[in-house]
């Protein structure tokens, strides 16, 4: 009876072992996976940010050049008004 008590509380100290084992080889494969989702979306952010970043430089460059663009205009209206002065006061 004794031995019958020894096994029977071996094989469910084993059974319980194997339990907690499955358990945490569970959540270490649930861990392993979202952060397997989290790199994907780290990488999928830094993609982001890398072409935002492209699209920035292109609109700064674009409105540094309308800005040149600009000031010739202003220069070419100022002189067309000094010229029509000019014409007017003859």
């Amino acid at each position: 009876m004794a031995a019958e008590n020894t096994v029977a509380g071996a094989i469910d100290a084993l059974r319980q072992a194997v339990d907690r084992l499955d358990r945490l080889v569970d959540g270490r494969f649930e861990r392993e996976r979202d952060l397997g989702e989290i790199e994907g979306e780290v990488r999928r952010v830094n993609e982001d940010r890398s072409r935002l970043a492209q699209e920035l430089d292109q609109s700064q460059f674009r409105a540094n050049r309308l800005e040149e663009v600009n000031r010739e205009v202003s220069r070419r209206l100022v002189t067309a008004m000094e010229t029509i002065r000019a014409v007017l006061d003859r």
